[in-house]
This record gives C-alpha cells, sequence and structure tokens, in this order.
C-alpha cells in the first residue's frame, strides 16, 4: 500500500541552542576499536557528539567497502562486481543528521564478510566445513543464499571459491557481529538514559522497485515488522514526513525489518526501531554506482526526520510531565 504523495520539498531544520552547536562542532567520528579483516580499518563507526543531543540513532550495516585484498583469492568473482551486494553509499544518507546531533553506527565491513542484519545462527550449513547444525531450522533467506555470510545472487552466482571453515566463520562473528550489536545496545541504552525514549533508524538502500497495479512504485519502504518494533506514532510520523517530501511510501512491504530492528526494537521498553529502505535512484547517478544530484535532498531528509522524531519525543515527555 502506497502513501499518497503530497509535494512540500521545503524543509525547514529547528533552531539549535549554543551548547548543543558547540556539542556538535567538537564532535568526532569513533572508529570502534574492533580488529575487521584488514586490521588497518576498524570493522564500523560510531559517530555524533559524545553526549547525546537527540534520542535517535542511525545504523547502516550494508554500506561497508573495506574489501582486503586477501579477498581476491577467495571469491569466484572480481571485487568490484561486489558493490551489488552493498547499500551502495547508504553511509553518506546520515551524515547531516549526525552532524546536526544524532549518533550513528557505520559498518566498514562489506556485506560479502558477513551481513549485520542476520542472526549468527542464519547460516547455509552446505557452505561451511564442520558446521553441526543444533536443530534450527535454515531460513529462506539463507537457502537462498543470502544468510549470515552471503553465498550466490542471482546476478553473480556462487560467490566463494570453496567452503569457508566453521573457525573462520566463527571469528566474523565474534570480531564483527557481535561488536556491531553490542554497540548498538550500548547507544539505545544511552539515549534511553537519557531521553526515557530511544529510536533506531536502520538504513538501507534498495534497487527500483516494480510500479504497482497504479502504475507508480515506492521510493521509500518503512518497516516495522508490522507494529512489532516500533509504536505506530513513530512509524507513522516518519511516514509523513517522507510523503511530505514528495516521495511516494510504502508500509512493511516488500521490507518489513530484518534483524536489527527484530532484535533492537522493544516498544514495551521505550526502545523503538524501524528499518527505512531507500531506493538507489533518489541519491545515486543514472548507473546507480555513483552519489548523485539527489544526495544532498534525501540527506536533509533524513535530518528533518529525527528533528520530528525528537520533537515527538520532547513533547511526550512535556505531557507526562504536566499530569
Amino acid at each position: 500500500m502506497l502513501l499518497a504523495c503530497a509535494i512540500n520539498p521545503k524543509l525547514e531544520p529547528r533552531p539549535r541552542t549554543l551548547a548543543q552547536k558547540q556539542a556538535i562542532a567538537t564532535h568526532k567520528p569513533k572508529p570502534y576499536p574492533v580488529a575487521d579483516m584488514n586490521s588497518e580499518t576498524p570493522s564500523f563507526t560510531v559517530q555524533g557528539p559524545v553526549r547525546p543531543l537527540v534520542p535517535i540513532l542511525l545504523s547502516v550495516p550494508h554500506a561497508g567497502r573495506n574489501y582486503a585484498a586477501q579477498l581476491g583469492a577467495m571469491v569466484r568473482v572480481p571485487l568490484a562486481s561486489l558493490a551489488s551486494l552493498e547499500d551502495r553509499f547508504a553511509d553518506l544518507l546520515v551524515t547531516e543528521a549526525t552532524t546536526a546531533g544524532a549518533r550513528s553506527i557505520t559498518a566498514n565491513t562489506p556485506r560479502l564478510w558477513i551481513d549485520l542484519n542476520r542472526a549468527e545462527t542464519d547460516i547455509d550449513p552446505a557452505m561451511i566445513n564442520g558446521f553441526v547444525r543444533h536443530g534450527q531450522p535454515i531460513s529462506a533467506k539463507a537457502r537462498g543464499g543470502l544468510g549470515l555470510i552471503p553465498r550466490r545472487t542471482s546476478a553473480l552466482g556462487d560467490l566463494w571459491v570453496s567452503k569457508l571453515d566453521a573457525e573462520d566463520v566463527g571469528a566474523r562473528i565474534e570480531t564483527v557481529h557481535r561488536p556491531y550489536h553490542h554497540a548498538i545496545e550500548q547507544q539505545l541504552n544511552a539515549l534511553r538514559s537519557a531521553f526515557g525514549t530511544a529510536i533506531l533508524l536502520d538504513v538501507h538502500s534498495m534497487p527500483p522497485l516494480d510500479k504497482g497495479k497504479d502504475g507508480a512504485a515506492a521510493q521509500i519502504v518503512i518497516g516495522d515488522r508490522h507494529g512489532k518494533s516500533a509504536s505506530n506514532r513513530f512509524t507513522s510520523l516518519v511516514g509523513q514526513m517522507f510523503v511530505d517530501a514528495g516521495l511516494r511510501v510504502a508500509m512493511n512491504f516488500p521490507y518489513p525489518g530484518n534483524y536489527i530492528i527484530e532484535r533492537h526494537g522493544s516498544p514495551a521498553h521505550g526502545v523503538h526501531a524501524l528499518q527505512i529502505e531507500i531506493c538507489r535512484s533518489l541519491y545515486l547517478d543514472h548507473a546507480l554506482d555513483q552519489p548523485g544530484e539527489g544526495l544532498p535532498f534525501v540527506r536533509h531528509v533524513l535530518k528533518h526526520i529525527v528533528d520530528a522524531l525528537s520533537a515527538e519525543v520532547a513533547g511526550s515527555i512535556t505531557a507526562i510531565a504536566a499530569e
């Protein structure tokens, strides 16, 4: 189902206090001290002010582009072709929101190495030497080749030259997957302690979708696992902000949200998580390969959404205090 469009491309930022501006100006990107397959690059980077200014955390798990040279001998396809597995340059979408006071966690490790939006157990045993499955069913995504360690894609075929060792997969989980999710938990706990509510926006990009019966295709898909990972007031607000920016929005189809929001979203405990899929044609060039002219606009829309969510949380706190 598409939400109606109302064109309103002018998005005005909310003014900030002097203290907020000073905190934003002095914040530095924080590389998380966990070894990646290339030890010179951290597996992910945390950015944002030391003291949280807004109750929002942005996660970008699929934009990693740190393809270490050693991968060339491990895969069947040219390293350049693996960009099709990425949410291409999605990390650039959150920079304005981050510099405006939100925190972000962006992966540097490529999705090929390990998929941060899959559970640790979401493994295709056929691709692992010495893997013992203890009764867990194989998910449809793993069977299709896109489990915790991507095995194949429809466009590229099989990705790995040979089966992987179970010890190698375990090391990827220990050094990349678990630290990423631990960092999300730490950040969300800090935001909830500071504001009483924390909101996770898990940012992804998608190829252009097929047009529906009405001749239109969604440009944004918001997933909340059908109401399980976030309060409807936050889901509806984000959807409306995209509509007000003139974009076509779908809810939960074809992307209802995956492991990250399932794991971290807990509305009953004051933590809300939304997955946001953004059509690559909105911010990449015509080849969907490099940043395009639409990138500044999408950045600004996301920043405006962060402002609106922050105001919504602040308004709730004020209303409760007044009771």
